[in-house]
């Protein structure tokens, strides 16, 4: 198979077997567990607007339906590849498994770039390759989501096409969407403030709280900013942030919601005027602060730096911003890592709220939508938490934390009879 020898999807299988280790699974269950129920390919032709047409290829990885309907996002990047939809396909099953909510895994990818497509032929391509899948998918089958260069527009485009292939306005085939047509505000704000929840919870047993504790976001996209913002809100202090340009520092407090506006009008945060001083995203990692929130790349903290890293807890904005080498690493020095399949599903939460409120007609206000969201954070953050102390202190919290999502989904397959 294609996929099996792509290092992305070969990591994901790593880490399942490791923790299958752990918790004794059969090699047999493992085997199961390492490939997707599903993969499809497509070929999407688009004429472009010189008249040509040029062909695109997508795909639709669902990983296991146990626990519910395959739930992933799909996005749009010319490093797509087969192997690395099927490896986010797995790791979303974990993510839906581990935050409690009845959906299993799945992915989709387009090997585009983006930016090379006008607005016509961007539209085309999401609408052909929405139409190719739209068999294997639907409101109880798999519901996609934005991801990489996708957004409220592209599902926007999703909804409408398969609308117009069965018949009616099926609002919740995918979340995400333009508040008028079903979506919530409330899914913005969700993954950066699920990071920021966690973070507190984690700050309330180091300290008791985290009124007066000083942060660092490295990454000051969606899930950054509001990532500090909340934190800021509820009392901490954020020292640094930073963006693919560079970082800022003031070691008595950034000024977050002038921070926010600089970046949102200039597209740089160093344009901030109340900043000491200019540093790197590299020195921002390894600042003098209590919290430190990764919300950019991946593998940023790496074997190398991870001894010079100050923060007691680290929230894993981003997905795979620390190498299991560092988590180690980390763990001996008595750090909290809090993993991204806890620390950032407040995207995913907030999705299967908007589509239940969905097949309820709309019901609830954004108001609830928030309350539920932070409800099940700091849920899913005791669980983890108790788990790790119960049964895995040595270990990282992301082993905690894998163990509990892959037990769920091998107590509904073995309920299910499927092994």
């Amino acid at each position: 198979m294609t996929y099996e020898n792509d290092p992305v999807y070969q990591m994901a299988v790593k880490q399942l077997r490791e923790v299958a280790a752990l918790l004794q699974i059969p090699d047999d269950v493992v085997e199961v567990l390492a490939h997707p129920e599903r993969l499809l390919r497509v070929k999407i032709p688009v004429r472009m607007d010189n008249g040509k047409i040029k062909v695109f290829f997508g795909w639709r990885s669902q990983h296991n339906s146990a626990l519910g309907p395959y739930k992933g996002g799909v996005r749009y990047h010319i490093n797509v590849s087969e192997g690395e939809v099927v490896a986010l396909s797995m790791w979303m099953t974990w993510k839906n498994s581990l935050a409690g909510i009845p959906y299993g895994g799945g992915k989709g990818g387009v090997k585009v770039n983006p930016k090379e497509l006008s607005p016509r032929e961007l539209e085309e391509l999401s609408r052909k390759y929405f139409h190719a899948i739209s068999r294997i998918v639907g409101e109880d089958v798999d519901i996609p989501a934005p991801d990489v260069y996708t957004n409220p527009q592209t599902m926007a485009w999703f909804m409408d096409e398969y609308s117009s292939i069965v018949g009616y306005n099926a609002w919740g085939v995918v979340t995400a969407k333009p508040k008028e047509l079903g979506g919530l505000y409330a899914r913005i704000v969700s993954t950066g403030l699920g990071t920021a929840i966690v973070a507190r919870e984690a700050a309330k047993k180091v300290w008791g709280g985290v009124e007066g504790r000083t942060v660092a976001v490295q990454g000051f996209g969606n899930v950054g900013i509001y990532a500090a913002k909340y934190l800021s809100e509820w009392g901490a202090k954020v020292v640094a942030v930073s963006d693919s340009k560079g970082a800022i520092y003031n070691p008595e407090g950034l000024n977050v919601e002038e921070v926010i506006k600089v970046k949102q009008e200039t597209g740089r945060v160093q344009n901030y005027k109340g900043a000491k001083k200019f540093i790197t995203n590299e020195e921002l990692l390894e600042l003098p602060v209590d919290i430190l929130v990764p919300a950019a790349i991946e593998e940023v903290i790496t074997k190398e730096n991870a001894d010079r890293i100050k923060a007691k807890v680290i929230s894993e904005g981003a997905n795979g911003p620390t190498t299991p080498e560092a988590d180690i690493i980390l763990r001996k020095k008595g750090a909290i890592v809090i993993p991204d399949i806890l620390a950032n599903a407040g995207g995913v939460i907030m999705s299967w709220i908007e589509w239940a409120n969905n097949r309820m007609g709309n019901w609830l206000t954004e108001e609830q939508a928030l309350e539920r969201l932070e409800h099940k954070m700091v849920e899913n953050f005791g669980r983890v938490y108790d788990e790790w102390q119960k049964r895995f202190y040595d270990h990282p919290m992301r082993t905690a934390a894998y163990a509990l999502a892959v037990e769920r989904v091998l107590k509904a397959m073995q309920l299910r009879g499927w092994i």
